[in-house]
């Protein structure tokens, strides 16, 4: 090629390039993004025996914890009670009039007065059509045993949105261990939030969440099902939430009018519901057979958050707001462990 050729070639291809660096590029689909974060996770352990009593004197080396399957080196590790910030929601619908909720208050009243510690704050709601705060946070037995005085039973149950209010509001509790404890007598017959978001909201705080349900027709024990009852598995990554617009997630659908009443006349409890909103938080659901066993269950409920065992680690994954599972075990392979089962990553 003659010099000529050449000066031609090369000043073409100049040009071309030129050309193209002055194109305007496409711009590139922006790469997910988890922000790393070093968070304390903590569980409050339960253990009891093969009779179901509660088991004491453990140490930090008879636990084991895991995250994703992966074992965890314990931070913190603690037997001493510590103080609660606890919330209550006690079913006020027209189920509840007459001795049952004359029992729920009296069942509340010494809970209030004999098993709750000095130390700890309360606060108080009712539900029946809609969700009603009468007292906010407090340490006053008598402020709240007064308003306790003042429920009146009437309409439906709004179990999922009362839920939906307590279980953010606990979490925003002083102390370190926060509770909510959830005393009805039925089925969610008017709740505007379904059981899926209010599970949600559980799993993204480390509030624990107890159930006392009232079964007339004869469920008794803890945490006894229903013949329907089926678990409810833990998620696998984000839990589908409805968008407006969007629709709602599968395997959910609205009550119709007749459901709704037929709810309302029937005194079975849906077990199941209670313990999808319990079991993942590290509480329980119990089931009783009459209003009159409300005080031994309210009793049994204030022990247990006397007597858990209080451990930390440091995760160390990404905020990628999924659910992530932990697993707590003890060395004594007859003992039954019972905490949170995850948190969301968030």
């Amino acid at each position: 090629m003659s010099a000529s050729l050449r000066a031609a070639a090369v000043a073409t291809f100049l040009s071309a390039a030129t050309i193209a660096a002055e194109q305007p590029r496409a711009p590139l689909s922006p790469l997910p993004h988890y922000e790393s974060r070093v968070e304390a996770i903590t569980i409050a352990a339960t253990v009891s025996d093969s009779d179901g009593r509660f088991v004491s004197g453990l140490h930090e080396d008879d636990f084991t914890v895991y995250e994703d399957d992966v074992r965890q080196t314990i931070e913190a590790f603690g037997t001493e009670r510590l103080p609660v910030s606890l919330g209550i929601a006690l079913d006020t619908s027209g189920s509840m009039a007459g001795p049952k909720i004359a029992e729920a208050r009296a069942a509340l009243t010494q809970f209030l007065d004999r098993l709750l510690d000095r130390s700890d704050e309360i606060f108080l709601y009712r539900f029946s059509d809609h969700p009603v705060l009468l007292e906010g946070w407090t340490s006053s037995r008598a402020t709240l045993m007064a308003a306790l005085e003042d429920t009146k039973p009437d309409g439906g149950t709004a179990m999922y949105d009362v839920m939906a209010e307590a279980v953010p509001l606990a979490a925003q509790g002083r102390n370190r261990k926060k509770a909510v404890v959830l005393i009805s007598d039925g089925n969610d017959t008017s709740s505007n939030t379904p059981r899926i978001d209010v599970m949600q909201l559980i799993r993204e705080t480390d509030v624990l969440v107890y159930a006392i349900g009232i079964d007339g027709n004869g469920n008794t024990g803890n945490g006894a099902a229903s013949p329907s009852a089926r678990p409810v598995p833990p998620p696998r990554g984000r839990v589908p939430i409805p968008v407006p617009g969007l629709g709602r997630p599968p395997g959910f659908s609205l009550q119709t009018p007749a459901a709704r009443r037929a709810a309302i006349d029937s005194d079975r409890v849906d077990a199941a519901a209670l313990r999808d909103l319990t079991d993942d938080s590290g509480g329980r659901t119990e089931i009783i057979r009459d209003a009159r066993d409300l005080y031994p269950a309210t009793a049994g409920i204030a022990d247990e958050l006397s007597k858990q065992y209080d451990l930390s680690y440091l995760s160390t994954g990404k905020r990628d707001g999924v659910w992530h599972t932990i697993r707590v075990e003890v060395k004594n392979p007859t003992y039954r462990v019972r905490a949170r089962r995850g948190y969301v990553a968030n």
